[in-house]
């Protein structure tokens, strides 16, 4: 087969596929699996190659990040079924009244704060059920109701630890690296929340401070941008990580001592129940309301691994929200939250099959054939060298302008051919690790909010007699912004 054929072959078989998703004719876990055995066969790997290394070790190759999300999905399912959520979202309700504004700012971030740990359909159709009715009574529309609720849940995933563990297998990153991108992100997608509520608000009749909101806007990104400037400037200073390194010790002390005094709290009212002193048994004591952001927090602040901060968030909620059939409560949240993220976890097997048919299995294979590169790899890599924007401008403006390819299952869409193309552009060397992904969370906001082959975008719709592609047209324009914003923070922090 010549060069010009094979390179037929490979676009043939994306665009095929894309096409086949885009259509809704072939799911993305069906796709994948499909489309990592006919590059493998393309690109020249062997019958005993294709079945070990690209069907039997890909479809392995994701297990941190599939396990990772198995845990998220109990805890989201004791966070529903304990009422710590429901309870959340209605006392946030009652806080901000009934001026529309605050409401929706109080919904944005408590939807944010729950979905850095919640996950999967079921959670957003519960959270939704409370919220929308909530925010339809004080006037907001059915549009800008269904756009912030979106976004809500993207801000929150900004922050899902979950979501970074498939970075870390798929890219070789560390948490710092992916945390100190993801902060930055998530300050500008919060900015675009403010702005998309003020003008949405505005344009529906609302009367609001809007030259008040506009200053406190743009004195927050001046903050924040002078705090980027400042930290990619002073970070390799050695009094700089003096300080940082002083300010994180006083954080985690400061967090032990919370956590003790909650940890004598939740004794004595434990003693209490167990005593029968405690008639309210179904009660949400506040402390509950921080299950959420426990895993967030080991990850972040102790350096606890992934799937140890999901446990520990899962035994806090089990123990907080202790009552009569705790036990079968946590029974269930094992097997149906764990059951509730496989349409996930088979995705994710996808996407190490795909992986490992453009990258190979590693340095093991290349042993085994005395040094060869693996024969995908071997043939994409000059392509791509050729194609790939290597310089920070190039990189900003060529991805803000394809951004909108990670809609409809497209060629940067995470959940569809995205981590195939990473693969790609890692092997071939012309970008940095970080900056791929960058690259990939930046245009995945326009994914994540605005896809119409969504789930969640598809209920949201449905719930509130929309059609899913006026929430596409009506958010597109901020959240490409977000993108843009995005790619030029990671063009500075990784190039």
């Amino acid at each position: 087969m010549t060069a010009t054929l094979q390179l037929l072959g490979f676009l043939a078989v994306f665009v095929t596929m894309a096409l086949l998703m885009f259509f809704r004719k072939l799911p993305a876990l069906i796709a994948l699996p499909v489309m990592a055995v006919l590059v493998a066969l393309l690109g020249g790997v062997s019958g005993r190659d294709l079945l070990h290394h690209v069907v039997g070790d890909g479809a392995v190759r994701l297990h941190t990040a599939y396990t990772v999300a198995i845990f998220g999905g109990m805890l989201s399912f004791l966070l529903q079924k304990s009422g710590v959520a429901e309870h959340l979202i209605k006392n946030g309700a009652e806080l901000a009244g009934d001026r529309p504004w605050s409401v929706g700012l109080i919904m944005l971030l408590l939807i944010a704060m729950l979905f850095t740990t919640l996950g999967g359909l079921g959670a957003i159709i519960m959270v939704a059920t409370i919220v929308l009715p909530i925010m339809a009574s004080v006037g907001f529309s059915s549009l800008t109701t269904a756009g912030l609720f979106l976004i809500g849940i993207n801000l929150g995933g900004i922050l899902n630890a979950g979501n970074w563990a498939l970075y870390i297998d798929v890219l070789k990153l560390d948490i710092p690296t992916i945390r100190s991108f993801a902060l930055v992100l998530f300050a500008i997608c919060l900015l675009m929340a403010l702005a998309f509520l003020t003008l949405e608000l505005r344009r529906e009749g609302q009367k609001l401070p809007l030259k008040k909101l506009a200053g406190y806007g743009l004195l927050a990104a001046l903050a924040a941008a002078l705090l980027l400037f400042g930290y990619q400037h002073a970070a390799g200073a050695p009094a700089f990580r003096s300080v940082l390194h002083a300010l994180g010790t006083g954080l985690k002390y400061a967090l032990l001592l919370l956590a003790g005094l909650v940890a004598v709290r939740i004794l004595f009212d434990l003693a209490r129940k167990l005593t029968g002193r405690e008639r309210h048994l179904s009660r949400i004591v506040w402390y509950a309301y921080l299950t959420p952001v426990v895993p967030l927090l080991l990850i972040l602040i102790f350096k606890i691994s992934f799937v140890t901060a999901f446990i520990s968030g899962l035994f806090y909620g089990f123990v907080v929200t202790w009552r009569k059939g705790s036990i079968n409560m946590l029974s269930q949240a094992i097997i149906e939250g764990g059951a509730s993220v496989m349409p996930a976890v088979v995705l994710m097997m996808g996407i190490g099959m795909l992986l490992n048919a453009i990258i190979g299995p590693g340095n093991e294979w290349s042993a085994l054939h005395q040094g060869a590169e693996w024969p995908v790899l071997a043939f994409l890599k000059p392509v791509m060298i050729r194609i790939i924007p290597s310089s920070p401008w190039l990189y900003l403006l060529v991805f803000t302008v394809l951004a909108p390819l990670s809609l409809y299952r497209g060629p940067l869409n995470v959940w569809g051919m995205g981590y195939g193309m990473a693969a790609i552009m890692l092997a071939s060397g012309a970008l940095p690790a970080a900056a791929i992904m960058g690259m990939l969370i930046s245009v995945g906001q326009i994914q994540g909010i605005c896809d119409p082959t969504n789930t969640q975008n598809v209920w949201i719709a449905n719930e509130l007699h929309l059609d899913v592609q006026q929430i596409l047209w009506r958010t597109l324009p901020y959240v490409w912004v977000v993108s843009a914003l995005g790619l030029a923070a990671s063009a500075l922090l990784f190039f």
